[in-house]
């Protein structure tokens, strides 16, 4: 690793346990937890800069490293605020689930299910962290290409939320599916294109020495997306609202991958 990557990690997950707890006071204030998906989207905004400013990297790659980072964090983060703010005091599905099972120790454990969030955009965080660390005085094809497919991944992710978003807005779309643009092709797209968004800053990050070992970042992505707080919850929570309408959209249509859908 190159000498000054530790001392930047540890500066990075520093200011990631702070912001988190911050957000868990917040959070208790509020007595609205969501805001803990907010913050995760936000904290790489607070890392990236600090990762460019301190890291002695070619000026180019940094600031391509950069503004993936944050435009990725800010586009997120930004569409979470405000539909967390726009559904509070209600909480997401997910945390109204754990407030349950955790009804004894509550504040206690949250704090420490924040913390471990701070933990993951940490290591989220490692693949702008080796672009930033990287002095080679050119850009090299792979970063190039990792670029190009980060730039496909945001704009496919912006553009299907922006579709779910006028869908939702449409009073006559109350009870029904939304199968509209790239969600006539897949029904979780915007998933699908975090996912893309994830390989993107991989392939970057092999530009730069060691930068293939973070290959755990996208796999860590795409395992949360299909197996953990992404598809199957997001799938049982839509069963439960439209019924047979859902059930159909799931025999027709992709999971993920956008394609053709099924007669």
């Amino acid at each position: 690793m190159p000498p000054d990557f530790w001392f930047l990690l540890g500066v990075g997950t520093l200011i990631a346990f702070v912001l988190f707890a911050l957000t868990w006071l917040l959070s208790l204030k509020l007595d609205n937890f969501s805001f803990v998906d907010v913050t995760w989207s936000y904290a790489l905004a607070f890392l990236a800069p600090v990762y460019a400013l301190l890291g002695g990297g070619f000026t180019q790659r940094k600031v391509i490293a950069l503004t993936m980072a944050l435009l990725w964090s800010l586009r997120l983060g930004t569409y979470l605020f405000f539909r967390v703010k726009r559904h509070h005091p209600h909480e997401d599905v997910r945390y109204e689930v754990l407030r349950q099972n955790w009804k004894a120790r509550l504040a206690r454990n949250f704090f420490f299910f924040f913390q471990a969030q701070a933990v993951l955009i940490v290591l989220l965080s490692v693949p702008v962290l080796l672009a930033c660390l990287n002095p080679t005085p050119q850009l090299g094809i792979i970063e190039w290409i990792g670029f190009a497919v980060w730039l496909v991944g945001i704009g496919g992710e912006a553009l299907s939320d922006a579709q779910m978003q006028r869908f939702k807005a449409d009073p006559a779309s109350k009870g029904k599916v939304c199968q509209i643009g790239l969600w006539r092709y897949s029904r979780h797209p915007n998933y699908f294109f975090e996912s893309v968004v994830w390989w993107g800053f991989w392939l970057f990050a092999c530009g730069s020495p060691w930068g293939w070992v973070t290959i755990y970042a996208p796999a860590m992505i795409l395992y949360f997306l299909l197996r953990v707080t992404g598809i199957p919850l997001t799938e049982e929570c839509a069963v439960k609202s439209k019924g047979d309408a859902y059930r159909e959209y799931q025999r027709t249509t992709s999971a993920f991958v956008p394609w053709w859908p099924k007669s």
